[in-house]
């Protein structure tokens, strides 16, 4: 009977370490909207502090490679925002595209949008979706603050579920952290 009761208190201590190894000490409604201004590599490389990135891990530019990819067929608007490692904060750079799209939304108020959040790979699996779905209300209340009401657009989350690059390096993780705007 002891024996069962030790057991019992062994699993349930495991248990517990377990779950306090998979929480995160980031806290996803403190992170702030960002505006930067990119330092060039040659500005940079003078100085190794410098970075453009809010962790130490190398920014990958995606808005040249994939602008005409994600080019939207009938009106040439992208339809993905990527975003930094950890970070659910709307770049600079991606704000032609959600300006784009809150005009089309304004201006035609019975289009209905999707924004799917996605993330890359690391992280457990509640964690990413939080976060997926973070990226997708950054965007969505974007969009809001630009003019298109909340009725028009639907914030889901796949976290890591649905990747658009395979592979556990810097380029494929940084293609994945991204939030899709899709026709309804």
């Amino acid at each position: 009977m002891a024996h069962a009761k030790t057991s019992t208190l062994v699993m349930l201590a495991v248990s517990a370490a377990i779950l306090a190894g998979c929480s995160s000490s980031v806290k996803l409604d403190e992170v702030p909207v960002e505006t930067r201004t990119p330092v060039a590599k040659d500005a940079a490389a003078g100085n190794k502090a410098a970075t453009t990135s809010q962790s130490a891990v190398a920014t990958v530019d995606l808005s040249a490679k994939n602008a005409n990819a994600n080019a939207m067929a009938n009106t040439g608007l992208g339809r993905v925002v990527y975003f930094d490692f950890d970070s659910f904060s709307v770049k600079d750079e991606f704000r032609p595209v959600v300006e784009g799209h809150a005009k089309a939304l304004v201006g035609q108020r019975s289009k209905r949008i999707v924004i799917e959040g996605h993330t890359d790979e690391r992280g457990g699996r509640e964690y990413n979706l939080a976060l997926g779905q973070k990226r997708a209300e950054a965007v969505q209340r974007s969009l809001v603050l630009l003019g298109a009401t909340a009725e028009q657009i639907e914030a889901v989350s796949y976290g890591e579920e649905r990747p658009a690059a395979t592979g556990s390096n810097e380029d494929a993780w940084a293609k994945n952290r991204r939030a899709e705007l899709k026709d309804r």
